[in-house]
């Protein structure tokens, strides 16, 4: 039995330009150029929580190994050598960088009886689990780090192409609103893998396998109750070469403005998130004058109440964004809560600041996140046949500053002439970033 409920558009024809329901081209500069999805009907219930368990059953599979499942194995396979976590962990990122795109234009240019996306589901959740076993029983931190590849390939190809459904089919009035739902069962997911794997780190296999399988079942459910339109019929008269396809990691800022600004301002905030939180423990240490090791019980109870805020976040801003049909002034209040808990977090020097500022950052992360996933499925160019290339060049914006912002941080922790680290440098930069990526999208001239 399939969710039928009318928000698939119907079968594409190509145009003469052999792309499917290709819309006309729009002039350089454009502020419609990113196709209006207003046609599009609303989506039943059934899609909206399928669409919101199977992103939790994603997120507790791939991100439980990241909070717990890999540094056991790293500890087993090589003790004392925490830093091979690094390695492996950026190695994974790196794969799903280049990666990206590549998948997303396959997916968007899949032929199939399931449709375009749901292929990819399925192959994304095989590969996954394949990483899984790959990670528990792997030998040697070499084998750990390319079952992680794997995993970052497999989990990230379901998650790319669960996401790219909603650009595929949510219309305007519910992106908010699901956008919320998702970023809630996001957060709450590595929560619940993370207190399960606490009872499953004396057996490598379950550990990492007992995760995954709730992954499994839960893009299953999606995958088997939610209808897509067959995708046979799609005829392309351009070859994807290898040339082609190297020109789909790239875009004309001229022609799609709107998601460029979009694009910016999430790279500025995640820059500016990225600064904020990478060295946690220390900035921690040292405002409080303790040793590292003697803050990991405060920043625990500060992540559990940090889950609470970004839920808060995440739920209200997507909600209220499609109640009152605008995003640009939400996206700007969260930059400007974001900055402000982050100012405050540089001149505090006790417990309540830190936490005050800390759980106003959280705020400002859950309506961000939740607002600004609505505003860029609201400016995707090329939504009928490009929805999955452009939204894995809009994960550029998030996947590029979580890998530069560590490097440049410590140029701000050198500010000065004093011995210690510059942490109010660091925090206060974070905060003109986030407040610098809400004033941006309001360069967005297609959307309220």
């Amino acid at each position: 039995m399939s969710v039928k409920d009318g928000s698939q558009a119907s079968p594409a024809v190509p145009d003469a330009g052999g792309m499917p329901g290709r819309p006309p081209a729009e002039p350089p500069g454009s502020p419609k150029a990113a196709p209006a999805a207003e046609g599009l009907p609303k989506v039943g219930a059934p899609y909206i929580w399928f669409m919101v368990l199977a992103q939790f059953g994603v997120f507790m599979a791939f991100i439980t190994p990241l909070a717990i499942s890999l540094s056991v194995r790293v500890d087993e396979l090589a003790p004392g050598r925490e830093g091979y976590l690094g390695y492996i962990t950026g190695a994974g990122a790196a794969a799903s960088l280049v990666a990206g795109p590549f998948l997303g234009v396959l997916s968007d240019r899949n032929r199939s009886r399931l449709g375009r996306r749901r292929p990819f589901m399925i192959g994304g959740t095989a590969l996954g689990v394949v990483a899984l076993v790959v990670m528990a029983l792997a030998p040697s931190v070499p084998v750990l780090g390319l079952g992680w590849i794997l995993a970052h390939l497999g989990w990230g190809t379901a998650l790319g192409n669960l996401q790219i459904s909603q650009a595929d089919r949510l219309p305007e009035s519910q992106r908010g609103k699901v956008a919320g739902l998702t970023g809630f069962a996001t957060l709450v997911a590595p929560v619940v893998g993370v207190v399960l794997a606490g009872g499953l780190a004396g057996n490598a296999l379950l550990l990492f396998l007992v995760p995954g399988a709730v992954g499994v079942v839960l893009v299953t459910l999606f995958v088997r109750f939610v209808h897509e339109n067959d995708s046979r019929g799609l005829v392309f008269d351009e070859p994807l070469t290898a040339r082609s396809l190297l020109g789909k990691y790239v875009f004309d800022p001229r022609r799609y403005p709107d998601f460029s600004w979009s694009w910016l301002g999430r790279f500025l905030f995640y820059f500016g998130l990225t600064l904020n939180t990478t060295f946690t423990a220390f900035f921690f240490a040292s405002r409080l004058d303790v040793p590292v090791k003697e803050v990991a019980g405060t920043i625990a109870v500060l992540a559990a109440l940090g889950v609470a805020a970004t839920a808060a976040g995440a739920l209200g801003g997507g909600f209220l964004s499609d109640r009152l049909r605008r995003r640009r002034v939400f996206v700007l209040a969260a930059g400007a809560v974001f900055a402000i808990g982050a100012v405050i977090m540089a001149l505090s020097s006790d417990v309540p600041a830190l936490f005050a500022g800390s759980l106003t950052c959280s705020l400002g992360l859950g309506m961000f996140s939740a607002v600004d996933q609505a505003l860029a499925l609201d400016v995707l160019p090329e939504r009928e046949t490009g929805a999955g290339r452009f939204m894995s060049i809009f994960g550029f914006a998030t996947q590029i500053p979580q890998s530069v912002a560590p490097l440049l941080a410590p140029l701000f922790l050198a500010v000065g002439a004093s011995a210690d680290d510059n942490y109010t440098v660091l925090y206060l930069a974070a905060a003109v970033c986030t407040l610098l990526s809400g004033i941006i999208v309001l360069r967005i001239k297609s959307v309220r």
